[in-house]
């Protein structure tokens, strides 16, 4: 099973959203980080076949997903970063209208239906009106949703938006035990999200696909540039204006900075591992909104 993107390119007006982007996917788990608007979204779409690209293809096992789009949706899970329910159907019965939607057999719907929502953690609420759900709670039901066909390929759109802390890492737990037989993209900006459970990760920077790699090996693109520092409180802001910092904590009456410089900021630095998250304040600190 492959999943390839090709070439893929899409404007809105005269705005380049994406830019000849390529790759292709092995069943696995594939983190699609960078920052809000960098066109993560519209490429989901453009997977999903919900967009189409100006220019370039979406090939499922070699074949274009649009010459047996029928076949290709019914592998297919989706979790938009919007996503709609109606707010007057409990949330098995809105489950089941997903699943007729579809086509899971109607004799083994509700099976599904139940035992996804316990993986979620929504059986003890499945007869409640989802409008009375928490927001962690619906974007629970939306993975649920996403799964219901046991899909091939699974794309999840900003998917731990709303979740607490407890919540993702169930959701990771989840999601990690898919990766031997599925395609999963999770797309996010939340650099924790996909550090954990991510096979390989994909960085998308103003429309275009910048790096790909497992995390370990793109860290080494900063090696050498990750520093510790202490300093008084009223040094942080001149230090913020000449470097990237990418976390501080307090000690004292000083504070620690983690520093991302190609040069040593400070005497007293040392030089530290670098994390994805450093990689990522690296790339995005400037980043634009573009879509």
């Amino acid at each position: 099973m492959n999943l390839e993107i090709k070439n893929i390119e899409k404007k809105y007006d005269n705005t380049s959203i994406l830019n000849d982007i390529s790759f292709t996917l092995q069943p696995g788990i594939y983190g699609l980080l960078g920052a809000n608007g960098a066109g993560k979204s519209t490429l989901l779409r453009i997977i999903c076949g919900v967009t189409r690209a100006n220019k370039g293809t979406v090939n499922y096992n070699n074949t274009d997903i649009f010459e047996r789009f029928e076949n290709y949706r019914s592998i297919l899970g989706f979790l938009p970063q919007e996503f709609k329910y109606y707010p007057e159907l409990t949330g098995l019965k809105f489950m089941m209208y997903i699943a007729a939607l579809k086509g899971v057999d109607k004799k083994s719907a509700r099976e599904r239906c139940e035992e996804l929502l316990k993986i979620v953690g929504l059986n003890d609420v499945k007869n409640k009106k989802i409008r009375k759900y928490s927001g962690g709670m619906k974007q629970r039901l939306g993975i649920a949703q996403a799964m219901i066909n046991d899909p091939k390929i699974l794309i999840l759109d900003e998917p731990t938006v709303g979740l607490d802390p407890k919540e993702r890492i169930k959701f990771r737990n989840l999601i990690g035990s898919l990766s031997n037989e599925k395609i999963v993209i999770l797309s996010t900006h939340i650099v924790s999200d996909v550090a954990y459970i991510a096979d390989e990760i994909l960085i998308i920077k103003k429309g275009c696909l910048i790096n790909r790699g497992i995390a370990t090996e793109l860290v080494k693109e900063i090696e050498g540039q990750v520093w510790e520092c202490s300093i008084p409180q009223k040094m942080v802001a001149e230090l913020s204006t000449k470097y990237i910092v990418s976390n501080q904590k307090h000690e004292d009456d000083r504070l620690i900075l983690r520093v991302i410089s190609k040069n040593r900021p400070e005497e007293n630095a040392i030089q530290v591992e670098p994390t994805l998250e450093d990689l990522y304040l690296y790339y995005f600190r400037e980043e634009e909104t573009v879509a």
